[in-house]
Formats: structure tokens, sequence, C-alpha cells
């Protein structure tokens, strides 16, 4: 992938663009995770320990977010903190990203708007916790993640625990094989279920290191900039939930939801909310764990693909 400059919508730390130069390995790391996907003070903790984690085995953070009307690749520390801290910041996906920019607004970055600014800064892998999907009952809802789109169109490789499990998990699979996204299990042969290692359901491919997912994704990369790839890296053993506590505990949550007639962008949230108090802490852990592990794998794929370049 091209190394990008900085425009007067883009903004790459000088650590960033510095490394992107020599061609050294760099991970972006997404920011609504940070203002909408954990607590605080947890969300500000994470936020320093994956970075940390990319550091660790080699390779450059580049936590991403919308920041005075630019987009910002690489944050400083008080960028952490006012996205941990602020009550007034955005959720950006595709469709919001150049309304935020025009008003020089701020904002946390989801799967979408994340993967098109590492494409524009020219950093082509990404760690998060777990991608969106088709939603359950989305055939009367039509609710389905902007993420899949995202990942048929735009060439950066994903890594994640699979899709979260309040999604549709088997028609997220279809979705994903009719984009022609490649699905690639890091030591599996099923696609995990977030906070479980395994949702029971097959994926089309399987790699057991990051040198061979590495190496599949150089191969990828001479088709063109076409279509980004999903690498599904299961939470480790000691971190996840059993399927059946979780089904229980979503079952119960759903239930909630419809109750208080929580609908579009607002279900994942509540829904995450009340697994958490639901499992009494268990599931926020399991994230928190499944992230670290994905931050781990991403930057392991960064340093082959760099070593190979």
């Amino acid at each position: 992938m091209r190394n990008r400059k900085s425009t007067p919508l883009l903004s790459i730390s000088e650590e960033v663009a510095t490394a992107l130069g020599e061609a050294r390995p760099v991970v972006a790391l997404e920011s609504t995770i940070i203002s909408h996907g954990l607590p605080r003070p947890r969300n500000l903790e994470v936020a320093k320990r994956l970075e940390a984690v990319v550091r660790e085995n080699g390779a450059v953070p580049a936590t991403i977010a919308v920041l005075d009307g630019r987009i910002r690749v690489g944050l400083l520390e008080d960028d952490l903190v006012l996205l941990a801290e602020s009550a007034f910041m955005a959720k950006i996906s595709r469709r919001d990203l150049a309304a935020v920019l025009a008003r020089g607004g701020d904002g946390a970055t989801t799967v979408s708007a994340t993967m098109i600014a590492a494409h524009l800064a020219g950093i082509g892998v990404f760690a998060t916790g777990g991608i969106g999907g088709v939603h359950r009952g989305a055939e009367q809802s039509f609710d389905i993640s902007a993420d899949l789109q995202e990942l048929a169109r735009t060439p950066v490789a994903v890594v994640c625990a699979g899709a979260k499990a309040i999604l549709d998990l088997p028609k997220t699979l279809e979705v994903l094989e009719t984009l022609g996204v490649p699905v690639i299990g890091h030591g599996t042969d099923t696609l995990p279920a977030f906070w479980c290692r395994s949702s029971g359901l097959g994926v089309p491919h399987r790699c057991d290191s990051a040198a061979e997912i590495a190496a599949l994704l150089r191969i990828q990369s001479q088709f063109g900039d076409s279509t980004g790839s999903l690498i599904v890296n299961p939470i480790p053993d000691a971190a996840a939930l059993g399927n059946d506590v979780v089904e229980q505990a979503l079952n119960e949550a759903l239930a909630a939801a419809e109750a208080d007639a929580i609908g579009g962008a607002a279900v994942t949230p509540y829904l995450l909310s009340h697994l958490n108090e639901i499992t009494k802490g268990a599931s926020l852990e399991a994230n928190i764990a499944l992230v670290e592990n994905n931050a781990k794998l991403a930057a392991e794929i960064a340093g082959n693909l760099a070593g190979a370049a």
C-alpha cells in the first residue's frame, strides 16, 4: 500500500508518517471503542494498553479519530483523554465522515470509517474487537452494518474476533461471501463469536500463523485495490465465555431492547451494556482480552508484511 502524506483533511502523526516512509509495520486502531464501546475509566486504560500491545509486538500504533475537522492518524495522549472523557463525541461511519469533517467537528471512527482513514494514510492492517454485520431480524428491519460493504470496497486487512455475537452470524457470513470478502480463520476452521471461541459456523480459509496470513494478503494485494480481508481470531481460551452463557444473557438483553423500543445505531451499545450487567462484568473483561489479542496478531501480520516489502 502506498504511503500518503498529510492533507487539509488528513493529519498523520510524525511517528506514523516516519514509520510508513521507512516501510516499518503500522497497525490502525479505531476510536469508537474508546468513546462508545467501553465504560469510563476503563476506556482510556484500554486505549493506552492497545497501543502498548502493538508496540510490544514490533509495530507502530495509529489510533484514528476525527478531531477539529481533520482525520487524525496517530494520536497524542491528550487526544485519547478527550475521546475517553467527552460526552459529545460523534460516532462516525462512512456515511457520516464528510459531514463531520465539513462542520469541523470531532468524532470517533467505527470500523468502516477507520478503514477509509487507514487506506488514505497507507496503512494496510487494522485491529478491532468485532465487526458489525447482519442484525437479527434484518429480513424485517434491513439493519445491516456498513462494515460489510466497507470490507468489499476498501483494501485493508481487518483483524477481529469475528462478528459480534448479538448479530445473525449465518447471514453475516452469507453477505461476506456474496461481497467476495476473504474470511480467514487464524488457527480455526470456524467463525469466532466474539466472547465465544466458536460459533460452530465454518470459515472458508484457515491460516495457522501471522506469516501464513501475510503471504495470503500479499497475493490478495496483487489483484489491485479491490477488497479488504477479514482475519478472524478467536478470543484466548482463558478469557472466553461459554456459548450457553452468552446466548441466555443475549436473549435477556434483546428482550429488554425490544421493551425499551431501542433501534438503529443505538442497539449495539445498548445490548453490550446490558450484557455486561447480566454477566456481572464478565463480557466486558472478555471484550478487553479479545481486542488485545487482536492487536497482537495485527502487529505480527504487519511485521511480516513489512519484512517482505
